[in-house]
């Protein structure tokens, strides 16, 4: 891979390339995306979406959308420190193509405030509910009359491929999504394979996959016109990753280990004194013990330490990838740069603690199980309504619910996999709250 190729402006649709040199840098094509993204309904969702504790009221407890910018803050810093390297290494990239450092900033940046957008209701256990409806829930009654890969993106429902719908998929008047240039969507697309074969290697890019079958095609555009690395045989179709990938990754393991730990100490989960030790480990070299004890709440002491830590990872995570770019570049780096991080044994200790403490706390457990039913209660009577009314034996109650369809969602659908799919990638975009309130009309329970 080269980084001119890698760092495509290129759009859905465009018959004429587009170049770096004939950018308008008030108005740079990678800064496009980020602000299509913050204005997109999917994006404005997150809000009410559960990133740690589902539908917690809590203020400072964070959203999906809160953890979004957080995470495109610092994937920003990490793609403006990598770009700075990669510039130098090779100048040509300035001064024949026009690329600067910030061009890598706003391309990472982009891709990691959109790396949550396809996320379902109710953090990963919505995932979980939308497979399970099909793999042992109603929806197993559908196997039989779909593909193995079609029946796959089923099972294992994934945000990641859901996201790159939402970022891509047409629909009348909409085409091509939001219309982001390639080198965004490479960057969003941590696992760019299909869903079989599942994890056929211990390669990080083939942990999950990255598009559903109804985007196949133009996910091997994009992947070709910038010439990632197929990696699969025969009819499957996968490649290395895209190199900002990895930063988008990194800039997520940072956030969701530092701040998800932040959220549970907030509010109790985690005691301060374990919190302090485990933090002190990770900034024992950074750490202004002056400044340190001159703060007097534990608000301030943490957050200290959750900037202190945030700031040494980004610059670790940076070494990493600049030690290894040449492999990342040849598609031989298998790993989360996180991974090989020299604080990794610090960052699982304090994962673990989160798991332990926070993840499988009682308030999590309890809400994750309030998701299950509403989701798949959603699902069995969207998916039983609409596809009665394609095979013309609709009831006055599937056409009752068909009409709590939002206009744009109002679509036809000839195939059964693209029926399936419409209803899980509405049922995705709902919020926690709008999911939760379409659950107690459905049951009679709405309070006017």
């Amino acid at each position: 891979m080269n980084w001119e190729q890698l760092l495509s402006l290129k759009r859905q649709g465009d018959t004429s390339k587009r170049l770096r040199v004939e950018q308008d840098d008030t108005r740079l094509g990678f800064e496009v995306d980020y602000d299509r993204i913050i204005f997109s309904a999917a994006f404005r969702s997150l809000q009410d979406k559960t990133q740690v504790i589902p539908l917690s009221k809590t203020d400072f407890v964070h959203t999906r959308l809160t953890h979004s910018l957080e995470v495109s803050v610092v994937g920003r810093s990490l793609g403006r420190l990598v770009g700075k390297k990669i510039i130098e290494k090779y100048p040509h990239l300035k001064e024949i193509h026009g690329y600067h450092m910030n061009d890598f900033g706003a391309i990472v940046a982009a891709a990691s405030l959109a790396h949550d957008i396809g996320n379902p209701p109710f953090g990963h256990s919505g995932e979980k509910a939308i497979g399970e409806y099909f793999s042992i829930g109603n929806g197993l009654q559908y196997k039989d009359q779909l593909t193995a890969k079609q029946w796959q993106d089923l099972i294992d429902f994934e945000g990641n491929a859901n996201g790159f719908s939402v970022l891509t998929a047409s629909r009348p008047g909409i085409e091509g999504g939001l219309r982001i240039s390639y080198a965004t969507l490479g960057a969003f697309m941590k696992y760019p394979k299909e869903s079989l074969p599942k994890k056929p290697t211990n390669d990080i890019a083939d942990k999950k996959y990255g598009f559903f079958q109804t985007d196949k095609t133009f996910f091997e555009e994009v992947a070709k016109d910038m010439g990632m690395i197929a990696n699969k045989s025969g009819d499957d179709v996968g490649f290395e990753r895209h190199p900002l990938a990895y930063l988008v990754e990194a800039a997520d393991d940072i956030c969701y280990t530092i701040i998800d730990f932040e959220d549970g100490i907030n509010l109790g989960l985690v005691s301060e004194d374990y919190a302090l030790e485990y933090l002190i480990k990770l900034v024992k070299d950074n750490i202004g013990v002056a400044k340190y004890k001159t703060l007097t709440t534990k608000e301030d002491r943490i957050s200290y330490l959750r900037a202190l830590a945030i700031g040494t990872l980004i610059n670790d995570a940076v070494n990493v990838f600049i030690e290894n770019e040449e492999a990342i570049l040849a598609g031989k780096f298998p790993f989360a740069l996180t991974d090989k991080s020299k604080y990794k044994a610090q960052m699982n200790d304090i994962i673990n603690l989160s798991i332990d403490k926070i993840y499988q706390s009682r308030e999590v457990i309890e809400k994750e199980i309030v998701g299950y039913q509403i989701i798949q209660t959603l699902l069995d009577k969207f998916i039983t309504a609409f596809n009665n009314k394609y095979e013309g034996t609709a009831s006055n109650y599937d056409k009752l619910i068909l009409k709590m369809l939002p206009e744009k969602h109002q679509l036809e659908k000839e195939n059964l996999y693209e029926r399936l799919l419409h209803i899980c990638h509405y049922v995705s975009l709902l919020t926690d709250g709008n999911a939760l309130e379409l659950f107690e009309t459905i049951n009679g329970r709405k309070k006017n």
